[in-house]
């Protein structure tokens, strides 16, 4: 009618933020080298995050790995992985000639990491690197020399991981409780390769941080991995043998980390891990902590804290047992920890890794740290149909996955699943018609689990990169418990090509999720 004016129809606002993130870590980039590096690989995969519509790209711990190649035992809380360094970089910064930049590359198959290859060719690499820096002019060494200096104020860490390493490296890589019987390093030898190692977190720190300056430009974050506990032989437990459960001479654990039997492994997950002294660590207002969660969010945006349980209650193994089935829970610091260092990481957002079974403690610190807790929809299907990981019953305050570094790929985990499993999770996510056990980048099944995942209210959802490409079995990143062939799993570019941009682009703006 006129003169009668309709009201403005007003968009509905949205009660919480809800963004999408994929799961790739570093070493599992494209590239010549046997592994995946902070160089130009990188930056194409922002750019298809960002064309995807994704919020987040969530990686693995950036640490050194250990001798089975995993990232969640570092020789250090705050030091990075030199593997993962850009050779090609170096170059164009006159710290390679062309001959060591090829001598780098990899001839093997795209498809895997080659850890082999991967630790003799960097560390040639890096040693040439860092002589062709000694022998420039002063003049021309000038600029780099200003940047490690500044670097160095800059992480106050640098100097003991430095004098550890070099020691380590300088007493044929044994472990350091064993350097009181090896020959002693000279002075002067050791100063030059403490200032080697120096050189090698610089360039570390140095590329890493451009990659995430992009990514933050491209309006993406960058979710980082911290594991809770250390190696014994790490410099943390070198530098600091009074917070950790050790023996009188400070040499051998009195306990070690792992959990009990669970649904990876029926004897439980035997770590190896030295715990921390929590009365040591109070008594110091729990600085080494405050400094560690400050460092890992000046590296990443948002922080994930594997195993978070074991900061509320622990399970100890006494050292030397062989399964972690003798193992009993201790109590941990709680929430007098993250009150103690609250404000060293006022700035940045915690996630909690909450997996597996826990009690009341674990819950009661969620609720007072207000951490987001994990969801995991492969977990969802068990005979009770009213598990926690049923998309319908994830919290708000929840990070959701269609599967994490530890699960079997979806496709996977549908061949292994029982019948009964299987045809409760298809109807439950919706899949009706079709081959379920069909693949690829197209895979109907695979989608209509992102999708249950994708419409759940938790405000963060995660995919795989392997399950975004509808991958088997074979693909898999991690297997708990087996020592072999785990952390290898590679794309190579056409695997990032062939990814369907526009329907994950959609699914994004669909369900609420994109990255504006």
């Amino acid at each position: 009618m006129a003169g009668i004016k309709k009201k403005k129809t007003e968009k509905p606002q949205k009660t919480h933020i809800r963004k999408a993130g994929v799961l790739m870590n570093i070493s599992s980039l494209p590239g010549p080298f046997g592994i995946g590096v902070f160089g130009e690989e990188a930056f194409y995969f922002v750019d298809k995050l960002a064309e995807m519509k994704f919020g987040f790209w969530q990686i693995l711990p950036l640490g050194n790995l250990d001798y089975g190649n995993s990232p969640y035992a570092s020789d250090s809380a705050f030091a990075g992985n030199y593997r993962y360094i850009d050779p090609r970089q170096l170059f164009e910064e006159g710290l390679l000639v062309e001959e060591e930049l090829e001598e780098c590359k990899y001839q093997g198959s795209p498809y895997t990491v080659d850890y082999g290859f991967v630790y003799e060719s960097r560390g040639i690499m890096l040693k040439k690197a860092f002589a062709n820096y000694k022998a420039l002019s002063e003049e021309d060494a000038k600029p780099i020399a200003a940047e490690i200096r500044s670097f160095v104020r800059k992480n106050g860490w640098i100097k003991k991981y430095a004098e550890f390493t070099a020691r380590k490296n300088l007493c044929g890589m044994v472990s350091w409780w064993e350097w009181s019987s090896m020959p002693k390093p000279g002075k002067d030898e050791l100063k030059y390769e403490a200032e080697f190692v120096t050189f090698v977190q610089y360039l570390f720190f140095k590329q890493w941080d451009k990659v995430k300056k992009y990514a933050n430009s491209k309006g993406i974050k960058i979710i980082g991995d911290m594991p809770v506990y250390v190696a014994m032989d790490s410099c943390d437990v070198w530098a600091n043998p009074e917070l950790f459960q050790l023996d009188e001479d400070g040499i051998k654990p009195l306990q070690v980390a792992g959990v009990p039997p669970d649904y990876f492994s029926e004897d439980g997950q035997l770590w190896g891990n030295p715990l921390y002294d929590w009365k040591k660590m109070k008594e110091t207002g729990y600085k080494w902590w405050g400094d560690r969660l400050e460092a890992a969010l000046k590296m990443y945006d948002v922080l994930r804290i594997d195993h978070f349980r074991g900061l509320a209650s622990y399970w100890a193994v006494p050292a030397g047992d062989k399964t972690a089935r003798g193992g009993h829970w201790e109590e941990g610091p709680g929430q007098d920890l993250f009150d103690a260092v609250k404000d060293r990481y006022k700035n940045g957002e915690i996630l909690a890794e909450d997996l597996g079974v826990y009690g009341q403690d674990v819950v009661d610190l969620l609720n007072s740290t207000g951490f987001a807790q994990m969801r995991v929809i492969q977990f969802a299907f068990d005979e009770t149909r009213d598990s926690v990981h049923l998309p319908q019953n994830y919290p708000v305050n929840s990070i959701a996955y269609v599967g994490t570094h530890d699960n079997n790929t979806m496709l996977g985990w549908l061949y292994d699943a029982t019948p009964e499993e299987r045809d409760f999770a298809l109807k439950y996510c919706g899949f009706r018609d079709g081959n379920w056990g069909e693949g690829g980048y197209y895979s109907k099944s695979c989608r209509a689990f992102i999708e249950a995942v994708w419409k759940s209210p938790a405000r963060y959802a995660v995919v795989a990169v392997q399950d975004m490409c509808g991958f088997g079995s074979d693909t898999r990143m991690n297997m708990p418990g087996v020592e072999e062939l785990n952390w290898r799993y590679r794309a190579t570019k056409e695997t990032l090509d062939s990814i369907d941009t526009a329907y994950f682009a959609e699914i994004n703006d669909i369900f609420g999720r994109t990255c504006d």
